[in-house]
């Protein structure tokens, strides 16, 4: 019997134009997009069966929100944001990422959405277990020189094996039965995909012990859990194993603010926190995050909201109300 290729002759260009579409804008654009239209659409926060996954959609600019940042992408498909944090501000849009690699208190905004062209975006929370984890079955680069330290926050293209890793998140929560089974592997390789591309250097700083941002990130656990009372420099510089001066210089380069600049927006998050989740007053949470003087914290309170403690509690609760609807 004559084999099939001798009277069935397969073109070899038919082969080559049948490789399967590469993520990129239009196409994630549009999985979110159903995935939002299926649960109401209009705008707000959607959730995902992934706890650390959120969907944004806004039909209009907003006003800087400040909150405390946790290690996380905050992906762009349409539309543009920005962040303040510090001294530094950085602006990113289509296909493009800010990457928080250590807790950083940073305002946030939308900046650029309309009704006929709403923000959408994602935000994924990153386990910095996972990304030393990741690390470590990585090879070595070939030099490792000692740089002085980065900016924990930055922006990177999403694109190439990135793209595709987010294409395929968002696809798993359509299928929330996979989620325990498949949302690790996929979070594994976006950490892979970021620790080789584009500012992976800072991922693996951060993942690999005795560097300047592993000791930096040792005094902001301590800043962290310690907000209310004073520390001085020289504590949190004992804490990471480094001089006063040394510390001074690299906890800037990371957060672009100085320890007490830090503590002193932890405090006042905390506060904010207290008086629209805990309905205490201005000098209850005053008191409760460090400070003596009631006038103190609402002057500093202003500088940083740049509203009276009261007022910000009712705009930011009317806030979460409209951007929480669909949680």
């Amino acid at each position: 019997m004559p084999e099939a290729a001798e009277f069935l002759p397969i073109p070899t260009t038919a082969v080559a134009t049948a490789e399967p579409e590469k993520p990129g804008l239009g196409l994630l654009l549009s999985t979110v997009e159903t995935y939002v239209s299926a649960r109401g659409g209009g705008e707000g926060l959607f959730k995902t069966p992934m706890s650390g996954v959120h969907i944004i959609r806004s039909f209009e600019a907003r006003m800087p929100n400040r909150q405390m940042y946790r290690p996380s992408l905050c992906v762009v498909l349409q539309g543009g944001k920005q962040i303040h944090f510090g001294e530094d501000t950085l602006n990113y849009g289509a296909m493009e990422c800010l990457v928080v690699s250590m807790e950083l208190p940073a305002a946030g905004r939308i900046i650029q959405a309309s009704a006929d062209e709403p923000f959408v975006g994602l935000t994924i929370d990153l386990d910095l277990g996972m990304v030393r984890e990741t690390v470590q079955q990585l090879a070595p680069p070939a030099t490792q020189p000692v740089a002085p330290s980065g900016a924990c926050a930055f922006v990177v293209k999403v694109d190439g094996g990135l793209a595709d890793g987010v294409q395929r998140l968002v696809r798993l929560a359509e299928t929330p039965e996979a989620v325990p089974v498949l949302y690790p592997l996929i979070m594994r390789e976006i950490c892979y995909w970021l620790l080789s591309g584009q500012n992976g250097d800072m991922f693996r700083k951060l993942a690999m012990p005795e560097t300047h941002a592993e000791r930096v990130a040792k005094a902001l656990r301590l800043l962290r859990d310690n907000f209310s009372r004073a520390l001085r420099v020289e504590e949190l510089a004992d804490t990471a194993g480094m001089s006063p001066s040394s510390f001074h210089q690299h906890f800037k380069a990371l957060t672009s603010m100085t320890p007490l600049q830090y503590q002193k927006q932890l405090r006042l998050l905390e506060a904010r926190r207290l008086m629209v989740a805990e309905t205490a007053n201005v000098a209850q949470a005053a008191y409760e995050v460090g400070y003596e003087s009631a006038s103190q914290f609402s002057r500093e309170y202003v500088r940083m909201f740049g509203v009276a403690p009261k007022r910000d509690v009712m705009n930011y609760r009317a806030l979460l109300e409209q951007a929480t609807r669909h949680v």
